[in-house]
C-alpha cells in the first residue's frame, strides 16, 4: 500500500503549480489581498471576498493558493519586502536602527500584520523574510556577535519593534474609527484623565508635567529602541 501522503504545512513547502491561469496570477492575488487587508482589516479577508474584488470566482484563487492560511503567508512575505534592508558594511547600530524604524513603518501601514505573525503556517520561510533575517544576522556578526548571539540580538530587536508597533497600530486604528485626530482625542479625554489619575500621586504629577505638550510616538519608539541597542552594545564590551 502506498505510503500516506503528509499534508503540506505551508505554501512554502509544497511544489508550486507550473500551469497558471493566464488571466490571474499569484502576484495579482497577493497584491489585491494586501489592498483588501489595508482597507477593511483581517476579518473581511476570505477567498470569496477576494475573488469578487478580482472579478473571479473563489475556485480561480484555489488554483494558486490552497486556503486562507496560505494566502496570509504570502501577504506577510509580500509586506516584509517593504522593510529596508541595511547595507551589510554599515555600522551595526545604524543598520539595526534603520531596519527597526522601517519595520515599524510597515506595521503602521499594514496594521493587520502583527496580528497574524506566527499564527499560520511557516511565514518565516518566505523569501523576503529570509532575506531580511539573513542580512541582519550579517550585520550583527560584523559587529562582533557570534552566530547564536546574533540570532538572539535579531530576535530581541524584532520583538521590541513588533510589540510596541502593534499597540501603536491598534491605537491608530481606534483613532481612525473615531473620526478624530490625536489632538482632538487628547482634548476630549484630558478632563476625564485628570480626574481618574488624581488619587495616584505619581500619575497625577506625570499628567501635570505633560499637560499641553505633545509626546511624539516616534520619540517613544526611538527611546525604547536606543535602550535595547544599548544593552546589545554592552554585550560587545
Amino acid at each position: 500500500m502506498a505510503a500516506e501522503q503528509k499534508p503540506n504545512l505551508s505554501v512554502w513547502t509544497r511544489p508550486r503549480r507550473t500551469r497558471e491561469q493566464p488571466a490571474l496570477s499569484r502576484a495579482q492575488i497577493v497584491a489585491e489581498a494586501v489592498r483588501l487587508l489595508d482597507a477593511d482589516g483581517l476579518d473581511t479577508l476570505s477567498m470569496r471576498n477576494l475573488g469578487a474584488r478580482l472579478g473571479a470566482g473563489a475556485t480561480s484563487l484555489y488554483r494558486h493558493v490552497a486556503n486562507k492560511d496560505e494566502l496570509i503567508e504570502l501577504v506577510v512575505d509580500e509586506v516584509y519586502g517593504e522593510i529596508e534592508i541595511p547595507d551589510p558594511d554599515a555600522d551595526w547600530r545604524a543598520g539595526a536602527t534603520a531596519c527597526a524604524h522601517s519595520m515599524r513603518a510597515v506595521i503602521l501601514r499594514h496594521p493587520w500584520l502583527a496580528s497574524v505573525l506566527g499564527q499560520v503556517g511557516l511565514s518565516y520561510l518566505g523569501p523576503n523574510v529570509m532575506r531580511l533575517n539573513d542580512r541582519m544576522l550579517g550585520v550583527y556578526l560584523a559587529a562582533g556577535f557570534d552566530l547564536p548571539e546574533a540570532d538572539q540580538a535579531l530576535s530581541v530587536v524584532a520583538a521590541y519593534v513588533i510589540g510596541i508597533s502593534t499597540s501603536e497600530a491598534a491605537w491608530l486604528t481606534t483613532l481612525a474609527r473615531s473620526g478624530q485626530d490625536e489632538a482632538e482625542w487628547a482634548d476630549r479625554l484630558r478632563e476625564t484623565a485628570v480626574l481618574a489619575m488624581a488619587p495616584y500621586p505619581r500619575l497625577a504629577e506625570l499628567t501635570a508635567l505633560y499637560a499641553g505638550q505633545d509626546q511624539p510616538r516616534e520619540d517613544r519608539f526611538d527611546y525604547g529602541l536606543r535602550r535595547v541597542l544599548d544593552g546589545l552594545a554592552a554585550r560587545l564590551g
